[in-house]
């Protein structure tokens, strides 16, 4: 039977004087949090170990979902415990209170041991699988939210209490986990359990932190496991259970400690430049439906005194994420769902269920902080996209961010294909939309379902005889040279690379447009297509399109005037529109501008403008122009800026081509 709604959501009011830029104070973000833990209570179960909140239930079933909500929540409700003080934020400390029991309660039914509503115990992470393995997961998690709520949650217990809990941790403390973030979790149960006394012996967290560290690239960011994936999972999940393990182990004035402070530093300040002033964060990679988790980073640097961000910067920065998910009512007229702003699936992976958006409450940790901290305190002050435009360049990652003038954020991806999935089913085609492409933004998201299919928007393809897209899999080799960037691939379908191709794309950025330059190494002719950003909206997109002449183009257009553009300047020859219906988190009508040209046997160069603003589709003069001369192609902007690039040489890779198959 569902339990009746809650009341409808009432902010407190905005506060202009304190918070110029969003309103927000630390009331806000409070009502935000008991609202969210409100939906997650409101489905409690029996004992409280296994809340069955509305949504989707994996196979592994309804007992691991309920232990992902209570689990994941309690990331919420700890900070929310630990920083209220004498009684919390409003003189109730009656809501605090009754947290600090329910989850309580809810952490004893789960890890009773043969339990009504215990929770499955997790296994090894080997093929072939026998059992749950996200418990190891949530193991980290309780044991990170009973490290912030020390004081009063686990010093509430009773020893027999503590001991059951410890017991059920130190169950995943001692497990194998998949070689990416996973490494972090049974490490976190470990520390979390040497940070009251309990017995570790034999257990192998310090190893495990050290894999973790050897994946680091530069600027704080680290790849998700030894492949080259980089995504939010160093906001969520690998920077905010380092700061946790080495405080917890007591190890942050050693040597390894002080350098991940450095490291935590300089990410905070690149992950500063992902968001938008709007508060919209660059759209890109796995696990998006963790949304405001982003921020925990942030107040890990802002807890450890590393935060290059001053205290009012910080709280502007994080008030406009929450807020807007806020203002797109997540979380505001039931549990968090399943996507983006809006319940979307294609954005959650195969092993998401109802409890895991929740894990959006570590995005909450600056609760933890006292009320009279400047970072609650201090007017808001701006954060680093609300100034001029800027380009911020991270060479090992392979990424180029652009803040622009009109607040989107544009994200020029050559580093980061995530093409092997340890904790995914096997697939043809390993790529994901949210991995594969060579442009991400702030204000649009990559198609998924039918869009994904054809795979028209922010990709190089070459069509087969059906009219089907090759796919970028795997990156062979990547460079960053100032604002220049460039990768390879060997285009691929159905889990097989075509023989004889290969596709070198170089983007060049310069201000608000990106010029992307694309060497096609083929022992044949194909049909080749180029597509700018998915724009997405409520209502039918409008179009312009140029299609022919020797520069044609295409616009897409949104109601607000969000324009992406994509302008031929050398090699293609028709330009288009391809609409879509429900296949983009940011709305149900989709669009994509797109280019067409025909390949020749041998080198074949091509090369497009890409912008993405809020220019309601104008078309102004071109600001480049382009010469190529074999492989090299020189651009010369109209402010006198020229880039020399040999295409063929740009990106360094060992240059083998797959060969026929013999059949």
């Amino acid at each position: 039977m569902m339990p009746d709604p809650l009341p409808p959501f009432r902010l407190p009011a905005a506060d202009p004087v304190a918070a110029p830029f969003t309103g927000w104070t630390r009331a806000h973000w409070e009502a935000t949090a008991d609202r969210w833990l409100a939906e997650v209570r409101r489905f409690e179960s029996p004992l409280g170990g296994i809340p069955r909140l509305p949504g989707r239930v994996t196979g592994d079933g309804v007992a691991r979902e309920g232990m992902e909500a209570v689990g994941r929540s309690f990331l919420l409700a700890a900070p929310r415990i630990a920083g209220s003080g004498d009684g919390g934020g409003d003189g109730d400390g009656d809501g605090v209170e009754d947290l600090v029991a329910w989850y309580s309660r809810a952490l004893l039914a789960g890890t009773a041991p043969d339990g009504p509503e215990s929770w499955p115990l997790g296994v090894t992470c080997r093929a072939p699988g026998t059992g749950v393995t996200n418990s190891i997961v949530e193991a980290a998690n309780i044991a990170f939210g009973l490290y912030v709520s020390r004081d009063r949650l686990w010093a509430g217990l009773t020893r027999k209490e503590q001991v059951q809990i410890a017991d059920w941790l130190h169950h995943h403390a001692r497990l194998e986990v998949w070689h990416n973030n996973w490494q972090l979790f049974p490490a976190m149960a470990e520390a979390f359990l040497r940070s009251v006394d309990e017995d570790v012996t034999g257990l192998n967290g310090t190893r495990n932190v050290a894999r973790v560290e050897s994946w680091h690239l530069e600027q704080g960011w680290y790849t998700d496991g030894p492949e080259h994936a980089i995504d939010y999972y160093n906001a969520w999940a690998i920077h905010p259970y380092l700061w946790a393990w080495y405080r917890m182990t007591d190890r942050t004035g050693t040597a390894d400690g002080s350098r991940h402070l450095e490291r935590l530093h300089d990410f905070t300040g690149s992950f500063a430049r992902m968001v938008a002033p709007d508060g919209s964060m660059v759209h890109v990679g796995r696990s998006l439906s963790y949304r405001t988790a982003a921020l925990a980073a942030l107040w890990c640097a802002e807890l450890s005194g590393v935060n290059p961000l001053s205290p009012g910067a910080t709280r502007r920065l994080a008030s406009g994420v929450v807020s807007g998910f806020v203002r797109h009512g997540v979380g505001v007229d039931g549990p968090l769902s399943l996507g983006w702003y809006g319940p979307w699936e294609p954005t959650a992976q195969s092993y998401s269920g109802f409890g895991s958006p929740y894990l959006a409450g570590i995005g909450f940790l600056g609760l933890a902080i006292d009320r009279d901290d400047p970072v609650w305190t201090a007017p808001e002050r701006p954060q680093p996209t609300d100034g001029p435009p800027e380009t911020t360049v991270l060479l090992a990652v392979g990424w180029i961010l652009r803040s622009q003038r009109d607040g989107v954020v544009t994200l020029a991806n050559h580093g980061s294909d995530h093409c092997e999935i340890p904790v995914e089913p096997a697939r043809a085609d390993a790529d994901d939309p949210h991995y594969a492409k060579f442009g991400y933004s702030s204000h649009t998201a990559p198609g998924t379902g039918a869009a994904w299919d054809e795979n028209v928007d922010g990709h190089l393809a070459l069509l087969d005889e059906d009219g089907r897209a090759s796919r970028r899999a795997a990156i062979r080799g990547m460079r960053t040279v100032g604002e220049v960037s460039g990768s390879v691939h060997l285009p691929q379908l159905d889990g097989r690379v075509w023989p004889g191709c290969a596709v070198t794309t170089v983007s060049i950025v310069h201000g608000d447009q990106e010029l992307r330059a694309h060497l096609v190494e083929s022992t044949r002719a194909w049909t080749v297509r180029e597509g700018g950003a998915a724009v997405a909206d409520d209502a039918v997109l409008r179009t312009v399109v140029d299609a022919a002449g020797a520069t044609p183009r295409a616009t897409v257009v949104g109601r607000d005037g969000l324009a992406a553009t994509i302008v031929g300047l050398h090699g293609w020859n028709r330009a288009e529109a391809v609409a879509y219906r429900d296949a983009n988190a940011f709305g149900p009508h989709s669009a994509v501008p797109a280019l067409y040209a025909a390949s020749a046997p041998g080198h074949t160069v091509l090369a497009a403008l890409h912008t993405l603003r809020f220019d309601d589709g104008e078309t102004p003069d071109l600001p480049v122009a382009v010469e190529v001369t074999g492989t090299r192609l020189v651009a010369r902007w109209t402010d006198g800026t020229v880039h020399d690039v040999d295409l063929a040489t740009f990106v360094p890779w060992d240059g083998q081509l797959a060969r026929p198959s013999a059949d």
